[in-house]
């Protein structure tokens, strides 16, 4: 019986260990399965903390530049003729020019006047430019006015206009170009005299030189 019971004992020994190694070659597999999802978790958490801190210091540059530009510009803006929202600095229309009309007025030269040292200062300090923006409500040219085709280029010429008289006021050339918007991107409704009025601006925005791909020159 002794020989009968070490000949069972063997062949339950041989049924036994390919079970254990199974369970073995198992157990191996998950572990190492969740070491790769810890570790895609971690990346991804990882990710996420880098995007996080991007985007706060994104922020916090962002807040710094636009108190030093108010602070820069603490003198005009107490004027009350003079706005700055989100880095555009805003000047109503009626305060620069007459209605459809790209001549500067007198008072509109000394609003301008008075941007020119502290821009001056903020530009130089970022080497920054200065982006002059023209804006119109939407409705038509006045048909008797045979200077503008359009609003478009009524904008563009008030833009102009704005951008040689800084110029003429003492800003360097290189620092400053213009752009044209006409009737779009208003910033009020355009079904009432307040908000048309609101849409007749120019703005004038600090930008990165990288993001003046075209620069537009004033025409002689």
């Amino acid at each position: 019986m002794t020989g009968l019971d070490d000949t069972l004992d063997d062949v339950a020994d041989d049924q036994t260990a390919p079970v254990w190694a199974v369970f073995g070659d198992l157990m191996a597999g998950l572990v190492g399965a969740f070491v790769l999802i810890l570790m895609g978790v971690l990346v991804v958490q990882m990710d996420l903390v880098a995007s996080l801190q991007s985007e706060v210091q994104k922020r916090q540059q962002e807040e710094a530049r636009r108190m030093a530009l108010e602070k820069a510009l603490a003198i005009p803006l107490q004027s009350g003729r003079v706005t700055l929202n989100n880095g555009r600095i805003g000047i109503s229309g009626s305060v620069l020019f007459p209605l459809n009309s790209d001549e500067l007025r007198p008072e509109g030269r000394q609003v301008l006047k008075s941007l020119v040292p502290p821009l001056q200062v903020y530009l130089g300090e970022r080497d920054e430019m200065l982006m002059v923006s023209g804006f119109t409500d939407d409705r038509p040219v006045q048909a008797n006015n045979q200077r503008f085709a359009d609003n478009l280029e009524l904008s563009a010429q008030r833009a102009l206009t704005v951008t040689r008289a800084l110029i003429e006021e003492g800003m360097p050339p290189q620092r400053v170009f213009s752009a044209a918007f006409g009737a779009e991107q208003p910033v009020a409704s355009n079904t009432d005299e307040k908000g048309r009025a609101l849409n007749r601006r120019v703005e004038m925005a600090p930008v990165p030189k990288a993001a003046n791909a075209v620069k537009a020159t004033p025409r002689e």
